[in-house]
């Protein structure tokens, strides 16, 4: 149903990715990362689609997902 798409991480985050994904008993970094990205996209559209776009945009920047 869904296709595979990759992303480019910097080698630091990368690393701590996979420490962290080992430490938590991921199966993979890949795993951890979907996971994580889920539960962050859950926490934003739990919010209500009361946010409108330019509010998701504001935060994602906040966070620093987009820049």
């Amino acid at each position: 149903m869904f296709g595979k798409n990759k992303i480019t991480l910097d080698k630091e985050l990368m690393a701590k990715v996979e420490r962290i994904a080992a430490i938590a008993g991921y199966s993979s970094a890949t795993e951890f990362v979907t996971h994580a990205l889920e539960k962050e996209l859950a926490k934003i559209e739990g919010e209500g689609e009361a946010l409108s776009a330019e509010e998701i945009k504001k935060r994602l920047q906040g966070l620093g997902y987009i820049s």
